[in-house]
């Protein structure tokens, strides 16, 4: 019995089986292309994620020798917050508006004004943000007056692959409440928020909790991908929850942090906690019944890609990683803020810039090293600062995934920054692994999702806080705390 997890990414679409063990058996990636037809706008074709997605699934079940008859079910995920219109037909209205485009700030602003910003977060759990799908209806509505006359259905990213595989119109609670239309106590669309913005219910797919079947392969899907008609597909949830599925963090106070290009810090929460301001995301999560904190920083590893690249491009990271170690922790007063492609949480700032600050005759480029690296932990240690201030204030044990997790000097860093045990796991594909195991526990190979986590994620390593390092960051991330607000006010003057 196998069972397929499908990401679509922003970059590519992945198709990962594993088997009844839980043991991946093969993966197969199909790359997309990506259009900016003016500046700050970011879309793609979803047919081309679909003619993706089956090049991706042939592919994945020519590599495990299997046929599409072995397949018991099919879990989704992929990329959050894009917008998919379709027609009454299903047929694509225009190129989906993704996650990272930024055309929609006046849209953002308009929906404070329509609802009270307090009022807002209140129901949704969120501020409206330009990434937010929500704000992506609005500029539709405003902008493209003959498409928008046209909609009929409201679908993100990997729910047009669900309604291409099975003919269903249906998404997962995680990627509902993504979309800010959510009211995120209720599990479902806000009639509120929906009204207010002249959203017409009928244009919302019906909702479901990420373990639940949502439709079965069509005869034209199978015969375009191979797999077996009839075969269910399990609701799964956007590639941030699925992720942390794949990774086990699916129980209060086991932590999911992923230091990528991005550093993402995920947290599941047992009810729908709120951060007051609207600083951290807050979603339903893809197991059934609970919810989540999501915190974002922009320049994570990327932060440290930068700096090799622009300051060293001759040394290897190995080589720069290696002189840092050799560095005092707290780099002996020289602090980095990691606000190079401005920042999100938790600042939502995108003029915000950064620096070094407090440079002297004494440092070093081995200073500089590490105070990057302590400049990213500290930027994540203020999303779980808010975490912990917002109700969630015991977090036992951190599940690190990423490229900037696999030094053991970064992981070291962020675990005395952090003040718990890092650690990591032997699960590395992500959301798709995460969506795999949904479509597994739905045919009811697991009896529920953290049964699932313990049966298949197993832990690989911990490294845990130095005592006298946290003694040293302690006192420097009070000093990075002061930082951003001292500079907010010259961020705008810089042209």
């Amino acid at each position: 019995m196998y069972f397929l997890g499908i990401d679509t990414s922003t970059t590519s679409s992945k198709a990962l089986l594993i088997n009844d063990s839980g043991e991946v058996t093969a993966v197969a990636s199909t790359p997309h292309t990506l259009q900016t037809p003016k500046p700050l706008w970011s879309e793609q074709d979803p047919l081309e994620w679909w003619e993706a997605v089956s090049a991706s699934i042939r592919s994945v079940l020519e590599k495990a020798g299997i046929s599409g008859e072995r397949i018991a079910a099919v879990g989704l995920t992929g990329q959050m917050h894009g917008l998919v219109l379709l027609d009454e037909a299903g047929n694509v209205l225009r190129p989906a508006i993704l996650w990272n485009d930024q055309r929609t700030q006046s849209q953002c602003d308009e929906i404070h004004q329509i609802i009270d910003r307090e009022k807002f977060i209140q129901i949704t759990g969120n501020v409206a943000l330009t990434g937010f799908t929500a704000p992506k209806i609005l500029w539709v509505k405003e902008n493209e007056p003959e498409v928008y006359a046209k909609a009929k259905h409201v679908l993100l990213p990997k729910d047009y692959i669900r309604y291409k595989l099975t003919g269903e119109y249906a998404m997962d609670k995680a990627d509902g409440a993504g979309t800010v239309l959510f009211d995120l106590k209720l599990r479902d669309w806000s009639d509120e928020v929906l009204s207010a913005f002249e959203i017409p219910r009928t244009w919302m797919p019906k909702t479901f909790e990420g373990i639940e079947f949502t439709g079965h392969v069509t005869a034209e899907a199978a015969s375009l991908t191979g797999l077996k008609i009839g075969t269910p597909v399990a609701a799964g949830g956007g590639d941030q929850a699925a992720g942390a599925v794949g990774v086990g963090a699916v129980e209060p106070g086991i932590v999911g942090l992923t230091v990528g290009t991005s550093g993402v810090v995920f947290a599941t929460t047992p009810s729908a906690l709120i951060e007051p301001e609207g600083r951290l995301h807050a979603f339903c999560h893809a197991v059934p019944g609970m919810w989540h904190f999501m915190g974002v920083m922009l320049s994570a590893a990327g932060s440290l890609q930068w700096y090799r690249d622009t300051l060293a491009p001759d040394i290897s990271f190995d080589d720069l990683l290696n002189e840092a170690e050799a560095i005092p922790a707290g780099s002996e007063g020289l602090q980095f803020l990691p606000y190079l492609s401005g920042e999100r949480t938790p600042h939502p700032d995108p003029l915000a810039r950064g620096a070094f600050i407090g440079l002297t005759l004494r440092h070093s480029r081995a200073h500089m090293t590490r105070a990057v690296l302590e400049g990213v932990a500290f930027g994540l240690k203020d999303s779980f600062t808010l975490i912990q201030n917002a109700g969630l204030d015991t977090i036992t044990q951190v599940r690190a995934s990423g490229g900037g997790t696999k030094g053991a000097l970064w992981r070291q860093i962020l675990a005395s920054v952090l003040e718990v045990e890092l650690v990591t796991v032997n699960t590395t594909e992500g959301g798709a692994y995460g969506a795999a195991l949904l479509a597994g526990v739905g045919a009811g190979v697991w009896p529920d999702v953290a049964s699932a986590c313990k049966a298949c994620v197993k832990l690989t390593g911990s490294t845990l806080p130095d005592p006298k390092q946290m003694d040293v960051y302690r006192r420097s991330y009070k000093v990075f705390q002061g930082l951003y607000p001292a500079l907010k006010s010259t961020f705008g003057d810089m042209q």
